[in-house]
């Protein structure tokens, strides 16, 4: 246990709580948290997860613009939803990008893991995108992100980031259910 990674475990459970409670401050504690987590994960051979916190960094910032842009015409961060069509195909898409992201990953570096690695990156990719379009369905997707990360970090023994996708996983489910209930 490191103090990069305490650090970014608190960042992470600031950041997440603002995200349920749909305040535009989670933005700042993402940017830290993003960065801080890109180092913890290069180092241990994560490098799906250490490519996703930069992408993270880029989806936060355009989340940050978004969400202003949405409170600033309605006052409030307003929730949508995707139709059953759009739905399907977000989940044919993660589907293929899993297999190829997972098989590039086995084939051309010394990933730990590369498949579980892999998947993670990948929904929270979709996750990412779709809570920074105010969709309720990335809580579903947050989810199970939460639900395959808790045990690889733990196998990693990153203790405070597996408990840290613990709480995420508790906050995850409040967010989905307070977003449904926000939702257009």
């Amino acid at each position: 246990m490191s103090p990069i990674e305490a650090t970014a475990s608190l960042l992470g459970l600031i950041n997440v709580f603002l995200v349920v409670r749909r305040s535009i401050w989670n933005y700042p504690f993402a940017l830290a948290m993003v960065s801080l987590y890109a180092w913890i994960f290069f180092h241990e051979k994560l490098y799906s997860d250490a490519l996703l916190q930069l992408f993270f960094f880029v989806v936060n910032l355009y989340g940050w613009w978004n969400w202003t842009r949405s409170r600033a015409a309605s006052g409030e961060v307003v929730v949508e939803t995707l139709g059953p069509r759009e739905r399907a195909i977000w989940a044919a898409i993660a589907v293929c990008v899993i297999a190829l992201w997972g098989y590039t990953m086995h084939r051309l570096t010394d990933a730990a893991y590369p498949w579980w690695d892999g998947s993670i990156a990948v929904l929270s990719i979709a996750a990412q995108i779709l809570q920074s379009r105010r969709n309720w369905e990335s809580w579903v997707l947050w989810i199970a992100v939460d639900l395959l990360a808790i045990p690889l970090f733990a196998v990693k023994e990153l203790w405070l980031t597996a408990g840290l996708y613990g709480v995420f996983l508790v906050l995850s489910a409040w967010g989905l259910r307070d977003w449904l209930k926000a939702r257009k």
